[in-house]
C-alpha cells in the first residue's frame, strides 16, 4: 500500500508541475520549432500564455479535406517564425 501511495504522489507531482505540457514555441528557436513539426509531421504547440494550435508539415496528408496547410507566423525565442496549420482555402472568383 505504501508503494502505491508513493507512486500516486509522484504522478500527481509530475502532472501538477506540467511534465506533460505542450512544447512552447516561445521557448524554442524557429529552427527548433520547424524541426519538431517536421519530425512529428504534426504537433500541438503552445504559442502564448493562453493559446495553442496544431501545426503541420507543408507537404503531407495531415490535414482533413478540404483543409490545406496555410502559412502563418508564430512567436519563437528568436523572433517570428513561419509554420503551417490546416485551414480551409479561401477562393476568390474574378468579377
Amino acid at each position: 500500500m505504501k508503494r502505491l501511495t508513493i507512486g500516486l504522489a509522484a504522478g500527481t507531482i509530475l502532472w501538477a508541475t506540467g511534465a506533460h505540457a505542450r512544447p512552447d514555441t516561445r521557448a524554442m528557436t524557429c529552427a527548433e520549432t520547424q524541426a519538431l513539426i517536421q519530425g512529428r509531421h504534426a504537433a500541438v504547440l503552445t504559442t502564448g500564455p493562453d493559446t495553442y494550435d496544431r501545426f503541420v508539415r507543408q507537404f503531407g496528408n495531415e490535414c482533413d479535406w478540404p483543409e490545406v496547410p496555410m502559412s502563418i507566423s508564430v512567436p519563437t525565442r528568436d523572433g517570428q517564425c513561419r509554420v503551417y496549420r490546416c485551414e480551409e482555402p479561401v477562393f476568390t472568383f474574378p468579377n
